[in-house]
């Protein structure tokens, strides 16, 4: 049986090119970028060329690229970085209801340090309202930090009218851009963004790199000690076979991105209409118009979202779930509720997301596959019902 991988959100598979790009600094290419040799020059040379190669993808300077272990390690230096860099009488953050743990999970850390953190809700399709960030704001608040395309509904956020609120104040602007970068056209001049994480393995390098951008003239401190790499804003050894990995990828995301751009979005359609004509009590969780091309989350009603993906892997077709079932209950996606999907449609939540290597025949196949496994869960549901069984609610 061949597989269907709709799980692109998660983590993309290596791309041919990336991999042949990094092969030789396994082995040939092994020496240190900080070390003044011929082999540690051809490591830095190496290096330097990512460096570029991902400011041409973002629109920024070499310099304002700082390497690092990935899209969760940006949004953490760029959160601690600030907050220890801020100015005295500064000690409140605000963002959304629905970022990514990397950015949540660092608040919360601040907040069990004394900082405010003022988490702006969104609508039900996810969409942050400016506005809503306005009110929010206040002398106090050093750092605005709001993602850029939401990893589980796909809905992308109005970020250049946000930068333009806090700009006004002397806010800083962070936005966590994992999986916009490489999948939407952008640089960071348009969101007037000060700080702006990148993860390799969304655009198809490989696991355990990443970059944060920060604006030239951006207060930062480091939140780990060590060497002076990375201009003394991240300590430790290069990661070269990895970084030479993300400047290829990115390489290649700008050469192909707008070949992919109205494919993908047309594949996500062709798979959302399937879906919803053939399936009742179905709700899409994304903004109709302002949504990314390669995200698709749905909600159906009356069966378990993890079940569902269970039963597609069955059948060859990997996707994700919006909700967990253990214990005898169910964990609901921190998004899904700010969302406010009503609880017996926020189980059945799954997300499909797309790559560009899948086809329309393979778009048709796992169409045809949620239809009948939805189908056969409420079923199933149906019955345990009658039968007066127990299972996660």
């Amino acid at each position: 049986m061949e597989h269907v991988y709709l799980d692109h959100s998660a983590t993309t598979p290596v791309d041919a090119e990336v991999l042949a790009a990094m092969m030789r600094f396994f082995a040939n290419v092994f020496g240190n970028p900080s070390s003044v040799h011929r082999f540690g020059r051809e490591a830095r040379e190496a290096v330097e060329e990512a460096r570029e190669k991902v400011a041409c993808l973002l629109g920024a300077d070499p310099g304002e690229i700082v390497f690092t272990g990935g899209g969760t390690e940006a949004d953490n230096l760029a959160i601690l970085g600030t907050a220890w860099a801020k100015e005295d009488g500064k000690d409140e953050i605000v963002t959304s209801a629905v970022e990514h743990p990397a950015v949540m999970n660092t608040c919360r850390f601040l907040e069990g340090r004394g900082f405010r953190v003022t988490y702006v809700p969104v609508d039900g399709e996810g969409l942050v309202d400016p506005e809503e960030v306005r009110k929010a704001l206040t002398g106090r608040t050093f750092l605005v930090s709001v993602m850029h395309g939401n990893n589980e509904t796909g809905t992308i956020a109005p970020i250049a009218a946000i930068s333009a609120l806090a700009r006004e104040r002397g806010i800083l602007m962070h936005t966590d851009a994992v999986q916009t970068v490489g999948k939407i056209p952008f640089d960071v001049d348009d969101l007037a963004v000060d700080l702006l994480s990148v993860a390799g393995h969304k655009i198809h390098a490989p696991k355990g790199v990443g970059a944060l951008y920060i604006r030239r003239g951006t207060r930062i401190q480091a939140a780990q000690f060590g060497g002076h790499q990375e201009g003394e804003r991240r300590a430790g050894t290069e990661n070269v076979p990895a970084i030479v990995g993300l400047g290829k990828a990115c390489e290649i995301a700008l050469r192909d991105m707008a070949v992919h751009l109205d494919r993908l979005g047309a594949l996500r359609d062709r798979l959302e209409q399937a879906i919803l004509t053939a399936v009742e009590d179905v709700r899409v969780n994304t903004h109709p118009v302002h949504r990314l091309p390669h995200i698709l989350n749905v909600s159906f009603q009356g069966i378990k979202g993890d079940e569902l993906v269970r039963e597609l892997d069955n059948r060859g077709i990997a996707i994700s779930a919006g909700a967990a079932c253990g214990a005898g209950t169910v964990k609901i996606s921190h998004v899904i509720e700010a969302l406010g999907v009503p609880r017996d449609w926020a189980t059945g939540t799954v997300r499909f997301s797309l790559g560009k290597a899948n086809t329309g025949e393979e778009i048709d196949r796992a169409s045809a596959a949620v239809v009948e496994s939805v189908d056969k869960l409420r079923r199933i549901a149906e019955l345990e019902s009658t039968l007066g069984g127990r299972g996660c609610r």
